[in-house]
């Protein structure tokens, strides 16, 4: 039997445009070069195509409310400087500094002498004033009798009833003389204007006092308000008085030397500080204050719900979170986030966000929907 040998031997292939000289191609070395390339490509399709399983879960149970933070001080509705109205010595400063006083209680007394000897002399001037009305009110009931028999002439009669008037004016105006010179004569006591406590005493026993010399420094305990400046943003998030009953967790709070206080928001000041760019914030408090002056932080859940910085993804240089849309994943980005801290995301409530195995996905990759408890690939 002969045995036939076949061999295998280059053959020659002329391209197009040949001029007569060949050019050499070993075509099986060039088909088995192709066939890998052919095969990747052919796997790589078939990977892209499958679905990536992942997780999800509803916006509204991933929400979180990170607190927020101003810094607070207490003050005082009222903290007033005392001064004189009147120039009279001090005679008596009847409180310390660190006295708790009830409003009209005394707290300065000045040299009064003076001004009872005035008092009294207006008083003196007054009674004269009546004695004499007195008079010519008699003169004019007797001008007024003998007129009704034609015994004293017209102008007897108004002459009578001018006198008594001029009187009248004149007592009216002893009159405002006496009220004005006991007035004067309070001023002598300066009394608390309301329930107080001594910040500092100015003046001293022995000087002298002149209209407008400061002589105690007082603050109101009982109308106390916290004061916190706020950007503009966090004054968004503060707008609101009351929270609803299910949101009370959430009402601000001043936290000070390791206290929390209640507070409730009464007014924002529509102004912003032209250095600070910030505004002011006022809160009453809404059970036991601190102390007037106290520092601190006011503390508060904003309104908008946040998304978890885990959840938060980067692609193509923007960040956001991927969210479940059908079977593909939809890439939704989020302006102003920041990478490692939660954001406000303006997703709706149901929004099914990707909690697992979306580092893999892009927008637009087909998804399959996991069972929660289903083991899925970072």
């Amino acid at each position: 039997m002969t045995r036939t040998r076949m061999s295998l031997r280059p053959c020659r292939v002329y391209p197009p445009g040949h001029k007569g000289t060949a050019h050499q191609f070993t075509a099986l070395k060039y088909f088995w070069w192709a066939v890998p390339t052919l095969l990747f490509s052919i796997a790589s399709h078939s990977v892209a195509a499958a679905p990536i399983p992942v997780h999800v879960q509803p916006f509204a149970e991933l929400a979180i409310y990170p607190p927020l933070s101003a810094p607070a001080t207490v003050v005082s509705d009222n903290h007033s400087r005392l001064s004189a109205e009147l120039q009279a010595r001090i005679v008596d400063i009847p409180v310390q500094v660190g006295d708790r006083v009830e409003k009209g209680a005394l707290l300065v007394r000045l040299d009064g002498r003076d001004f009872e000897l005035i008092q009294q002399q207006e008083a003196a001037a007054l009674a004269a004033v009546e004695a004499r009305l007195g008079l010519a009110d008699y003169e004019l009931q007797r001008a007024r009798a003998l007129s009704e028999q034609q015994a004293v002439s017209e102008q007897l009669l108004k002459q009578r009833e001018a006198e008594r008037d001029a009187l009248l004016a004149e007592r009216q105006g002893r009159q405002a003389a006496v009220a004005q010179a006991r007035q004067q004569l309070d001023k002598t006591e300066i009394r608390a204007p309301f329930a107080a406590l001594i910040m500092e005493r100015i003046a001293q026993l022995g000087e002298l006092a002149h209209p407008g010399t400061a002589l105690l420094r007082i603050m109101d305990t009982q109308n106390l308000e916290l004061a916190a400046r706020l950007s503009p943003a966090q004054t968004a998030d503060l707008a609101y008085n009351e929270p609803r009953e299910e949101q009370r967790h959430r009402a601000p709070v001043f936290v000070s030397a390791g206290q929390r206080y209640p507070v409730s928001l009464r007014r924002i000041v529509p102004a912003l500080d032209t250095q600070a760019r910030t505004q002011e914030a006022r809160l009453r408090f809404t059970a036991q204050p601190p102390l007037p002056g106290a520092a601190g932080r006011l503390v508060w859940s904003p309104i908008q719900a946040h998304l978890p910085a885990e959840l938060i993804s980067q692609r193509q240089g923007r960040l956001g979170v991927l969210v479940q849309a059908g079977d593909t994943a939809r890439f939704v980005p989020i302006e102003g986030a920041e990478i490692g801290r939660p954001a406000v995301a303006g997703l709706e409530p149901e929004t099914a966000v990707i909690t697992e195995g979306r580092y893999r996905l892009n927008d637009g990759d087909a998804i399959s929907v996991l069972d929660t408890g289903s083991a899925v690939l970072p």
